[in-house]
């Protein structure tokens, strides 16, 4: 009686592995920066929507209210009713909460500005003044 062969079950070797490891290591090398790149990126074009949804709720404050909040009433003006101020109508914003920054930080408000009626803006990821990249100012004014 003649025997089948028994089926071989084959493997990857040890050198194939290596190769497919290498060629993964090089297009993480590649594709990573370019990721990272785009999430720095993404930080700040959400900063500058969030400026231009609060700037939304201080032209509405100042229709209802005669003059936007002043420095000392801050951003909070737009969710809890100042004191001496009759015409509030809010909370002005959705939320019912005045957000952070994406790196968590306070944005800075200041009325009058210096370079509008209002100044709205943050500092970036490093919280100063200045900045290039993920570190530059988001502000409402430009």
């Amino acid at each position: 009686m003649v025997r089948p062969k028994a089926k071989r079950s084959r493997g990857f070797t040890l050198l194939e592995i290596l190769v497919v490891l290498v060629i993964l290591g090089l297009l993480a090398s590649l594709v990573g920066p370019q990721v990272f790149k785009q999430l720095g990126s993404s930080k700040t074009k959400t900063a500058a929507l969030q400026i231009q949804e609060l700037s939304a709720a201080l032209d509405l404050y100042r229709l209802e209210v005669g003059s936007y909040p002043t420095s000392s009433q801050g951003l909070e003006a737009l969710i809890e009713k100042p004191s001496g101020v009759n015409s509030w109508n809010g909370p002005y914003l959705k939320k019912s909460v005045v957000r952070k920054d994406p790196w968590g930080n306070d944005y800075q408000y200041r009325f009058p500005g210096e370079h509008g009626e209002f100044d709205l803006y943050s500092l970036g990821s490093d919280n100063q003044e200045g900045g290039d990249g993920e570190a530059q100012d988001v502000v409402s004014w430009e």
